[in-house]
């Protein structure tokens, strides 16, 4: 990346105008000739010769409305303060990875510019840099070189990465056979022991158990606390909250909402949490409806409260015995429990139009919020006519001490379930 033309000194990031056009690969017609098959060859250097050039151009305006291209990112600008610590929030499929991956220059943007003042640390996904066949030890010493520790620093802090990430009995062990939460739990204490002037995290830590993330977030505040910079891509509110100072809003690769901490998680919520969502495939169309105790505006889940979630559903196929299962989800993106309409009698209709309704109570769930993933299905069949992910989102209020379930368990929910004819 190239420096940005009079940056602040005061800032850690700037970045201007950022942009990262990805190329969307084309299933190739095969042909079905000897003749057809000799020309595709005989031609192929030249196709090969043009695609790559097209690439090159992908950051041109006029490239912009290019079916073949998919915009990670367009145009994002922002400032981070040394010392700062930003919470960059926004749906799956904002671009929070690919912008994070750009500051770590571990790919380059199509267009736009970036500066990074100091030494960067940053952990992007589990395992990286480590090799499955070395043992812990030696990926300790490996992940620490790349990362651009010597190995007298190494040596000198060893016994703090290996006593924070709780492995000493698996040293000499190699990384294959360890947990995908032992991974992460070394790459993590690699990285945070590192001193860096920038830690970037992305939501790794929802691999680690509840204690291990604790502490996480406990050493991000240690390294806040020491005047450095941290970047922190999570779904979890709390730790959000718990951690940083200022935040940054992606939706559909573009800044929606940045600085104050309060306003841009509230931007957040309130894009992800609207009580009516439509989605469909070619030949069914479902409308989610959800409310809290009879009120359709009400965002928040209150530990005690009931929510009703309707799914209308709109299809050509002609069912007599439809069914809908819904999947409810935490933040971490772990399902907590599942419910169906399969132990209700279903009425024999014509009609190509639904209404199920569930009714479930809030017995104590210990999470920011909860999405909803529904499946659609023939009652006598477990395959899915249309899976819809994140149809619809609840915020979760706090539950009181001792009224916990846990934010992973799947339990038991007292419900009610109706399904009905749609009014014609």
């Amino acid at each position: 990346m190239q420096p940005i033309s009079n940056p602040s000194c005061d800032h850690a990031i700037s970045a201007q105008g950022i942009s990262k056009a990805y190329r969307l690969a084309k299933r190739q017609t095969t042909p079905d000739t000897l003749v057809g098959a000799i020309q595709a060859i005989a031609k192929a250097p030249l196709r090969n010769f043009q695609y790559l050039r097209s690439l090159g151009r992908a950051h041109h305006a006029a490239k912009l409305n290019d079916e073949d291209l998919y915009w990670a990112l367009q145009d994002v600008s922002f400032d981070v303060p040394a010392g700062e610590v930003v919470g960059v929030i926004g749906r799956n499929g904002a671009g929070k990875s690919t912008l994070l991956k750009i500051l770590s220059r571990i790919t380059q943007p199509t267009s736009g510019e970036a500066t990074i003042r100091g030494r960067v640390s940053s952990l992007l996904e589990v395992g990286t840099g480590f090799h499955p066949e070395l043992t812990g030890r030696e990926n300790v010493y490996m992940n620490g070189t790349i990362l651009g520790m010597t190995k007298r620093e190494i040596d000198r802090k060893f016994d703090q990465i290996v006593d924070f990430a709780g492995v000493d009995r698996f040293l000499d062990t190699p990384i294959k056979r360890y947990s995908s939460g032992m991974q992460v739990r070394l790459a993590f204490s690699v990285a945070a022991h590192l001193d860096p002037d920038i830690l970037i995290i992305d939501e790794v830590l929802a691999v680690g158990d509840a204690e291990f993330q604790k502490r996480c977030i406990g050493k991000m505040q240690e390294v806040a606390g020491g005047g450095r910079t941290v970047m922190f891509v999570s779904h979890n509110m709390s730790a959000i909250g718990q951690l940083c100072t200022s935040g940054l809003l992606l939706s559909k690769g573009r800044v929606a909402s940045q600085g104050d901490l309060g306003v841009v998680v509230q931007s957040y919520m309130d894009d992800l949490f609207s009580t009516e969502s439509k989605v469909g495939n070619e030949e069914t169309t479902i409308i989610v409806q959800t409310a809290i105790d009879g009120d359709e505006s009400e965002r928040m889940w209150r530990y005690g409260s009931m929510v009703r979630v309707r799914v209308e559903v709109d299809t050509q196929l002609v069912i007599a015995n439809p069914a809908i299962d819904l999947y409810f989800n935490s933040s971490a993106g772990r399902m907590i429990f599942a419910q169906s309409d399969r132990f209700v009698k279903h009425f024999d209709s014509d009609s190509n139009r639904w209404v199920f309704e569930f009714q479930l109570r809030n017995n104590g769930f210990v999470s920011d919020y909860m999405t909803i993933d529904v499946g659609f299905r023939y009652c006598s069949s477990t395959r899915y006519l249309g899976l819809w992910q994140s149809v619809a989102a609840i915020a979760l209020g706090e539950v009181p001490a001792g009224h916990t379930h846990g934010r992973d368990c799947p339990i038991a929910v007292p419900c009610e379930v109706q399904l009905m004819e749609a009014a014609a």
